[in-house]
C-alpha cells in the first residue's frame, strides 16, 4: 500500500500519483489504455495476457476450454504484477505449459507425478478455485499415500497383511464413513497417522521379540508398555485385533477422560473476549475468530471450515449454524461476522472467485488450515485449550447435553461429560425453563 500524499476522502491519492509526470502517462500500444509506464511497451495487464496465452495455448494458437477459465482468472486479478511473478517461477510456468500444450494431461493423477512441495499444491489449488480441475479431498489423499508407504515398507508379508486390513478397512472407511462425503481435517489426518505409527511399532517390537499379535500373552503386552516404545500408545490397534480374532487373551483397556485438566479460569475468559468486542485496532476477522472460540467453545479446525452459508441473517437477527440449531449472535458479534462476509477476500493470484469460505486460506479455493487458525488466535494471547475448556465448562452448567450438543455441534458423548464434569442440575434447569413460560 502506498500512503496518500492528497485528494479527498472520497477519493485519495497517493504520493507517486500527487504530481504524475505527464511523459509516463501514455496509452498502451496493445490496448489504448492510459498507463503510468515506466518502460516502452504493453501494459502490465497486456504483458500478463500476453504470457497466459504463450503458456496455456496448444501449437493451434488455441486453449482448452478448461483452462481458459484459469487464463480469464488470472487475466482479470486485480494484481497483474503479483500473477507475473507467480508465473514467473520455473516450475509454475513449466507446468501450465505442459498442460496447455498436452504434454501433460490436465488430471490430479498427473500432478500426482511431480515432485511434492508447496508450488505444485498451490498449482494444483489454483487448477481447482478456477473450475479447471475438480475439487478433491487432499487430507484423504495424503493419509491414503502415508498408508501405500507405510504398508509397503513394512519388513514382514504378515505384518504388512495386517497393516492394510487395519489401515484400509477399519482407518480410512471409518474416516469416510464419518465425514459423510465432506473433506476430512488435519486433525482426523494427524490421529489416523498416530494410530499407524503406533501399530507399526508395535509390530516391530513383537517380531524382535519373537513374538505376533497371535502368540502375544499380556504379560508381553506389559512389558512392551514399560518400554520406550509404549509413548506411541497402540490401544486402538490392540482393540481392533482382538475384535478382529487377530489377537487374543490381551486386555488394553481405553483412556477414559475425567473432566477438563486446564485450569478453569473464566474471568481472564471474559476481559479477552471483552477485548475482542472493542478494539477496533484488530483485525476484524481475528476477533470474530477470537470470539467464537470464548464464546462458543469453537476449536480453530471448526472455525476454519465454516463458510458464508453458516451466517444468515432474517429479520434483522444474524445467526451462526454450529450445529443442528443455529445461534443467534449478540449485536457485536453479529456485526463482526456480517463484515467478514462482506469483505473477505480472494486469493492475491487470482480474480476475484465465488469462494465459500468465511475465513479463506493462503491457497486458492480452499480454508485457513486449522494450524494457521490457531496461531492467529494465540498471537491475540488466547491459550486454545484452556479457553475452551473454559468456555464448554460454563455452558455446561447452563445448557443441557442435548441442547449443548445440538447448538455447538459437538457430539451427544462430549457434551454429557462436560455436563457431569461441570455437575450441572438440569432438574433445576427444567424447573427454571418452565418459570420463564409461566411468567411470560
Amino acid at each position: 500500500m502506498r500512503g496518500i500524499h492528497s485528494g479527498t476522502a472520497d477519493a485519495p491519492v497517493c504520493g507517486p500519483c500527487t504530481t504524475p509526470d505527464a511523459e509516463l502517462w501514455r496509452p498502451c500500444p496493445t490496448c489504448g489504455q492510459a498507463e503510468r509506464l515506466h518502460a516502452p511497451g504493453p501494459c502490465p495487464r497486456c504483458t500478463l495476457k500476453q504470457r497466459l496465452h504463450e503458456l496455456l495455448a496448444d501449437g493451434t494458437g488455441s486453449i482448452n476450454p478448461k483452462l481458459q477459465l484459469l487464463h480469464d482468472a488470472l487475466a482479470d486479478t486485480e494484481r497483474a504484477g503479483t500473477a507475473m511473478r507467480w508465473l514467473s517461477q520455473g516450475i509454475v510456468s513449466t507446468v501450465l505449459s505442459d498442460l496447455g500444450s498436452g504434454r501433460r494431461p490436465l488430471t490430479h493423477k498427473a500432478l500426482d507425478e511431480l515432485p511434492e512441495g508447496k508450488v505444485v499444491e498451490h498449482i494444483r489449488s489454483v487448477l481447482v478455485a478456477t473450475g479447471a480441475l475438480p475439487q478433491r479431498d487432499e487430507q484423504m489423499v495424503r493419509l491414503e499415500r502415508h498408508v501405500k508407504d507405510l504398508v509397503s515398507s513394512h519388513a514382514t508379508a504378515e505384518g504388512r497383511k495386517i497393516l492394510h486390513r487395519y489401515a484400509t478397512w477399519h482407518l480410512l472407511r471409518r474416516l469416510r464413513r464419518r465425514s459423510r462425503g465432506k473433506d476430512i481435517t488435519h486433525y482426523q489426518l494427524t490421529v489416523a497417522r498416530q494410530h499407524l505409527r503406533a501399530a507399526v511399532h508395535l509390530l516391530d517390537w513383537l517380531e524382535e521379540h519373537n513374538l505376533t499379535l497371535t502368540t502375544c500373552r499380556q504379560a508381553d503386552l506389559e512389558r512392551w508398555m514399560t518400554s520406550d516404545d509404549a509413548r506411541h500408545r497402540p490401544g486402538h490397534f490392540v482393540r481392533w485385533a482382538l475384535a478382529q480374532k487377530i489377537a487374543r487373551d490381551l486386555s488394553f483397556p481405553a483412556e477414559r477422560w475425567n473432566g477438563p485438566s486446564q485450569a478453569m479460569d473464566d474471568e481472564a475468559r471474559w476481559d479477552t473476549a471483552r477485548r475482542l468486542l472493542h478494539d477496533d485496532t484488530l483485525k476484524p476477522e481475528d476477533r470474530l475468530a477470537g470470539l467464537l472460540l470464548l464464546l462458543y467453545a469453537q476449536w480453530p479446525a471448526a472455525i476454519s471450515r465454516l463458510t458464508i452459508d453458516h451466517i444468515e441473517e432474517t429479520d434483522g437477527a444474524v445467526h451462526i449454524r454450529l450445529g443442528a440449531v443455529p445461534v443467534e449472535l449478540p449485536a457485536p458479534v453479529a456485526d463482526l461476522a456480517l463484515q467478514q462476509v462482506a469483505v473477505r477476500r480472494s486469493h492475491a493470484v487470482l480474480a476475484q472467485t465465488d469462494s465459500p469460505w468465511l475465513f479463506p486460506g493462503g491457497q486458492p479455493g480452499r480454508p485457513i488450515s486449522a494450524w494457521a487458525m490457531g496461531e492467529r488466535l494465540r498471537k491475540l494471547g488466547i491459550r486454545l485449550a484452556e479457553a475452551r475448556s473454559t468456555a464448554l465448562f460454563q455452558l455446561a452448567t447452563e445448557l443441557p447435553a442435548a441442547v449443548l450438543a445440538r447448538t455447538l455441534g459437538i457430539d451427544i458423548t462430549v457434551a454429557v461429560k462436560w455436563q457431569r464434569a461441570a455437575a450441572g442440575d438440569w432438574g433445576a434447569y427444567a424447573a427454571e425453563v418452565s418459570r420463564r413460560h409461566h411468567d411470560v
